[in-house]
């Protein structure tokens, strides 16, 4: 099967096969042991209201917001992009409602900032297709989402990271060829960038900054340590066109440089800051067709990547955000290129 096949059909078969067996997920002993045993705590908490998958996610005010995505309702048929908007507070273990994004997406590059979430771009459609220039705010306090000016371009899969009261957009797929596989009669959106933008909000303005170095890329990895933004794996085109390079833009002077790869090639995990450590977690797609389950944990001191606890189960297209010194993943998918879930796992490192 070629890899333009194999993401393709498992898009649109995946989904509805896998989403209703992850709702009540089980977890392995080792996955799920205890931080006694020296080994990273992960906990199961209240599974998610809807299963999801290939979400935008961040932390904040103390709860882990989700935003956008596919969405699988019990046996209904997929719905590839959604406006669902839902957050997790740790302390009550439980899920609320919010107001729904303006338009539905998948694929949006999610991040907060003073106070307000931001979301952008995203794809309308799958497999990578329509990518969008859309921006939003969202206001907790009102509950609502407002329009800010369109991004310079259409883009789906884009990093995205706040450092110093604006927002970089790195990287992304604008999706510039659209190929055809003929039977089934699927289409699948190409055409990854190296751009780096940069947004604003006070004076709701864009600009440009120096652009991601090596190949262009989406689905990569992204974090924030002190006011440098990590950028790491991420794929140049299929689902195993995987990178492990790993590039630092130190905002103060406005120039990449380069840290240790990650220990494998990987695309559209799960990032998130822990006590000071980035932990980078599953991914897409491996030789045999399957996600990954690894967990790999990179220390600035020593610029040095080591292998933390597996997931309780591989997957692809989740979200995770740091709140109260444990970090949250939600929802996922278990297939190469589909799937979703009602996931919520807790992270506590040894």
């Amino acid at each position: 099967m070629s890899l333009s096949r194999r993401s393709a059909l498992g898009a649109l078969a995946g989904l509805s096969i896998t989403a209703v067996g992850l709702a009540a997920p089980r977890t392995s002993a080792r996955a799920m042991g205890a931080a006694a045993d020296g080994q990273d705590h992960w906990r199961a908490g209240t599974p998610m209201p809807q299963a999801r998958a290939e979400v935008g996610a961040a932390a904040l005010d103390g709860r882990l917001y989700v935003v956008g995505g596919t969405l699988q309702r019990d046996d209904a048929a997929p719905v590839w992009a959604s406006d669902v908007v839902t957050s997790y507070d740790p302390r009550t273990d439980r899920w609320s409602s919010h107001a729904p994004l303006p338009r539905p997406l998948t694929h949006v590059g999610v991040a907060a900032l003073d106070g307000r979430l931001y979301a952008f771009g995203g794809f309308t459609d799958a497999v990578h297709l329509n990518p969008q220039p859309v921006a939003y705010a969202y206001h907790p306090a009102g509950d609502r989402w407002s329009r800010l000016p369109d991004m310079p371009e259409k883009l789906g899969s884009v990093a995205v990271a706040a450092v110093d009261d604006r927002l970089h957009l790195i990287g992304g797929r604008a999706s510039t060829s659209v190929v055809t596989i003929p039977d089934p009669p699927i289409s699948l959106g190409y055409g990854t960038v190296n751009s780096h933008l940069v947004y604003d909000p006070r004076r709701c303005r864009w600009t440009t900054a120096q652009p991601l170095p090596g190949a262009a890329r989406d689905h990569a990895g992204v974090a924030v340590l002190g006011r440098d933004i990590h950028v790491f794996g991420g794929r140049t085109a299929d689902v195993t066109d995987n990178l492990a390079r790993h590039d630092v833009y130190r905002t103060g002077t406005g120039r990449w440089g380069t840290a240790a790869p990650l220990p494998a090639p990987r695309s559209a995990g799960a990032a998130v800051v822990l006590d000071g450590r980035i932990v980078y977690a599953g991914g897409e797609c491996g030789s045999d067709g399957g996600t990954f389950g690894d967990v790999t944990v990179y220390d600035p001191e020593s610029d040095n990547w080591s292998a933390g606890s597996p997931l309780p189960r591989s997957r692809h297209g989740f979200g995770a955000g740091a709140v109260r010194g444990r970090a949250y993943f939600a929802a996922g998918a278990p297939t190469c290129g589909g799937g979703a879930s009602k996931e919520l796992l807790e992270l506590r490192l040894r």
